[in-house]
């Protein structure tokens, strides 16, 4: 192969890596918020069944199919999906710290990680860091969490609205539920992006205890 040949070749494998790279984080937008702390993030108080459908993106792969959350305030979820046409389901438990998700890989790409699921549910439980920035723009707080940044969260008033993860100046993955009644999931790293779509959320008695165990 000619030097001019490889060197083209370089570059073009050069481009297609930086390409895939996840996106860089912007600098926080807003005025420098007075001192105040974060919103609380927390669950209504209770008991909620949502219902929703489901959507997932993965490379070539799309699948869908419908889901319910079973929401027990403040730390527990129970979380089932099952795929249209009835071709198979998957569960997963949250307890706390504790993630329960047997079962199939395909179960697996639909649980984000523990603090982006509970994001997804509009609850915000995450590390405790000493390095917090927060600005201000309009109803809109962003704050950006630990140094390096980890984390950005949004809340629009006291609802969290989204939360990203971040690692070396890069967006690496986000929950996103500004939207009204739809929720997205995705991982920048893989390409991987999950949608629900919210049918229903209906405050409902306490649950079985046989539930919370897979």
């Amino acid at each position: 192969m000619s030097v001019s040949r490889f060197t083209s070749l370089a570059l073009v494998l050069a481009i297609a890596v930086t390409g895939c790279r996840p996106p860089k984080v912007a600098a926080l937008p807003g005025e420098i918020a007075p001192s105040r702390q974060l919103p609380i993030g927390e669950l209504p108080t209770g008991y909620r069944k949502i219902v929703f459908k489901w959507e997932l993106q993965d490379g070539e792969l799309t699948a869908r199919g419908d889901g319910v959350a079973r929401v027990a305030s403040p730390d527990s979820v129970r979380l089932d999906f099952f795929l249209g046409g009835g071709l198979g389901s998957g569960a997963a438990v949250l307890i706390g710290d504790s993630l329960q998700v047997p079962g199939p890989d395909m179960i697996r790409k639909l649980i984000p990680p523990r603090p982006l699921l509970w994001a997804s549910l509009g609850r915000l439980e995450l590390p405790a860091e000493r390095d917090t920035t927060m600005r201000v723009d309009g109803a809109i707080l962003r704050a950006d969490i630990g140094s390096p940044i980890q984390w950005r969260v949004t809340f629009r008033g006291d609802t969290l609205s989204r939360l990203e993860r971040v690692g070396g100046g890069r967006l690496l993955e986000w929950v996103d539920r500004s939207a009204g009644n739809k929720v997205q999931y995705r991982s920048e790293e893989t390409r991987r992006s999950l949608s629900l779509e919210i049918q229903r959320s209906d405050a409902v008695q306490a649950f079985a205890p046989s539930i919370w165990h897979l």
